[in-house]
């Protein structure tokens, strides 16, 4: 039985939960104290694009994890790569989004909204192409204050 996961740059949402488990393995093994990931740095790993998928993430926290030795990791500990991206950017040229300034919310959003569009706003259809149950769809949709009105 093969169970085949979209790529990490399709469900941007599970970046922080992913990172958390990471820090908390690495602080075990190296007997560290370091507490997460400070806002802006999360934002930096949320708009990377992650061709190397989950390893890449857990490499760029490792990465942070020589130069923080405690406290958040904040952008100066990340990979070069990472540090020279801006944190957030603006859609539409507005500072800020119908979801805030959370990264992880306009992630989300953005998964969402793009899974209706293709699903032709059938909610059905999107769960199945999240692969996610529609009740947690639903939810989601619910928390984010998603418009289901479909284009106009």
């Amino acid at each position: 039985l093969k169970v085949k996961l979209p790529p990490l740059r399709d469900r941007l949402e599970d970046i922080p939960l992913l990172a958390g488990r990471i820090i908390t393995r690495l602080n075990r093994i190296r007997g560290k104290a370091v507490k997460g990931l400070d806002h802006e740095a999360l934002s930096r790993l949320m708009n990377h694009d992650y061709p190397g998928n989950v390893r890449e993430l857990e490499n760029m926290i490792e990465h942070a994890f020589v130069l923080c030795t405690k406290g958040s990791i904040k952008p100066e500990h990340l990979p070069a790569q990472l540090t020279a991206k801006p944190a957030v950017p603006s859609p539409g040229g507005n500072s800020e989004t119908e979801t805030g300034t959370d990264p992880v919310r306009q992630a989300q959003t953005r998964l969402l909204i793009d899974a209706l569009k293709r699903c032709n706003y059938n909610r059905k259809k999107a769960a199945e192409y999240l692969g996610i149950h529609k009740s947690t769809l639903y939810r989601r949709i619910k928390r984010l204050g998603i418009d289901l009105n479909g284009p106009e």
